[in-house]
C-alpha cells in the first residue's frame, strides 16, 4: 500500500478548558493550504492570553443510521413505530450482542407514504462508529423483519442517518460529538494581536456568516471556513476525510462585550474516534499519542478529547480568519506570502 503525501506541521499550544480537557496542546494539521498553520497558529496563541482559553463543552454524542422499511401502508407504518418506541429495551439487548462498545439510546423516525424511515442512534466507544452503527442496524433491522408483520426491507441506509451529506436533521438531532467553544478575548489582545476590534468582527460575523449564509442557502451553518481546520486535523488523525461534509456545519458567534470579543464555534457534528480504522498507519499513531487520545481512559474518552482539540483548533482558524477579513487585503496578503514563497515540495524558494 502507498500513501498520499500531504504536508503536516504541528500548531499550538492551544489552551483549553472544559468538561473534557484541562490542558495546552499542539495539534497536527495536514494540508496543502500552507496559510492555515500561522492562522490556526495566531488563534492558538491568542488561547494562551486569556483568563480560561478556550473553553470546550461537549453537550451530546451519538451515531446513527436510518434504515429503510417498505410497509403495507401509513398506519402499519406508524404502528410499527409506536410498537417499536415501546420495545426499546428488547432493541437494545438486539443491539449489544453486536458489539461490546454499541449501546442503542434513541429511536427517531419519518414516515412518507407507506415507506418508514427509523434513525436509529447509539453510542459507540471510542470509535468514530460507521460500521459498528451499521452493523448493529443490520441485526435491528433483522430482528423487526422476523418479529413484525406487515413491512419489508427497503435498504440499510435510508439516507436520513445522514452520512456525508449537507442537511438539517443531523445539527437537530445530532450525528457524531457536538461540541461548542468559546473564547474571552480582552480588548487589549484583540487590538494588539488580532488588529481589529470587537465591534468589527461582530459586524463582519453578522454580514458575512449570518446574512452571506443566508443568500447562499446554506443548510443549519453560518460561519467562514470550518471545513479548512477539520480536513487538516481529520488527515492527521486518520479520520474519514468525507465527515467534513456534515462536521463543517456549524455556527460561528461573536459578541462585543464593552470592547472585548466573546467567539465562539458550534459543532455539532464532529464525527471522530481514536481506534477503528485508518488509525493503524504509524504517523496516524503517532499523532494519537501526541495528542494524548491513546491513553489508557474509560471506553469513550480518548475519542471525546480528540473531538474537543479539534472543536478548538477549528475556533482558532474561523477566530484568525474574521479579523483578518476585517482590515482590507490582509487576507491575500497572507496567502502570498505563504503560498507563492514556496515550491511544489514545500520549500522555500
Amino acid at each position: 500500500m502507498s500513501y498520499a503525501a500531504v504536508p503536516m506541521q504541528w500548531v499550538g499550544p492551544l489552551r483549553i478548558t472544559g468538561n473534557v480537557v484541562d490542558d495546552s496542546v499542539d495539534v497536527p494539521l495536514a494540508t496543502y493550504e500552507t496559510p492555515l498553520w500561522p492562522s490556526v497558529g495566531r488563534g492558538a496563541r491568542i488561547s494562551t492570553l486569556t483568563e480560561k482559553g478556550i473553553v470546550a463543552t461537549l453537550i451530546d454524542e451519538r451515531m446513527t443510521r436510518s434504515i429503510l422499511l417498505e410497509a403495507d401502508d401509513a398506519y402499519t407504518a406508524y404502528t410499527t413505530v409506536r410498537q417499536l418506541e415501546a420495545r426499546m429495551p428488547e432493541l437494545q439487548e438486539v443491539v449489544s450482542g453486536s458489539s461490546r462498545f454499541a449501546r442503542l439510546i434513541d429511536l427517531n423516525h419519518q414516515i412518507a407514504g407507506n415507506l418508514l424511515f427509523l434513525r436509529f442512534e447509539f453510542t459507540t466507544g471510542d470509535a468514530s462508529g460507521h460500521n459498528m452503527a451499521t452493523l448493529a442496524s443490520d441485526h435491528l433491522m433483522d430482528h423487526i423483519l422476523s418479529t413484525m408483520p406487515g413491512v419489508r426491507y427497503g435498504s440499510i441506509s435510508g439516507n436520513y442517518c445522514t452520512d456525508k451529506k449537507a442537511t438539517a436533521v443531523n445539527g437537530i438531532l445530532g450525528r457524531g460529538k457536538n461540541v461548542v467553544t468559546e473564547l474571552l478575548i480582552p480588548r487589549e489582545v484583540v487590538e494588539a494581536r488580532l488588529h481589529t476590534t470587537a465591534a468589527k468582527v461582530v459586524e463582519l460575523n453578522i454580514r458575512k456568516n449570518l446574512i452571506g449564509t443566508l443568500l447562499a442557502g446554506g443548510i443549519r451553518s453560518a460561519n467562514a471556513h470550518y471545513a479548512n481546520m477539520l480536513l487538516a486535523y481529520y488527515l492527521a488523525t486518520g479520520q474519514d476525510a468525507a465527515n467534513i461534509v456534515e462536521g463543517s456545519q456549524g455556527v460561528t458567534h461573536a459578541e462585543d462585550r464593552d470592547g472585548d470579543l466573546y467567539f465562539s464555534c458550534t459543532l455539532p457534528n464532529l464525527i471522530v474516534g481514536t481506534v477503528g480504522n485508518g488509525k493503524h498507519a504509524s504517523f496516524v499513531e503517532d499523532n494519537l499519542v501526541r495528542l494524548g487520545c491513546r491513553a489508557e481512559r474509560e471506553p469513550g474518552e480518548n475519542a471525546r478529547r480528540l473531538a474537543v482539540i479539534g472543536a478548538a483548533t477549528v475556533l482558532c482558524g474561523e477566530l484568525s480568519l474574521m479579523a483578518a477579513q476585517t482590515n482590507r487585503g490582509e487576507l491575500m496578503r497572507a496567502h502570498t506570502q505563504f503560498e507563492r514563497s514556496t515550491t511544489s515540495n514545500g520549500t522555500q524558494r
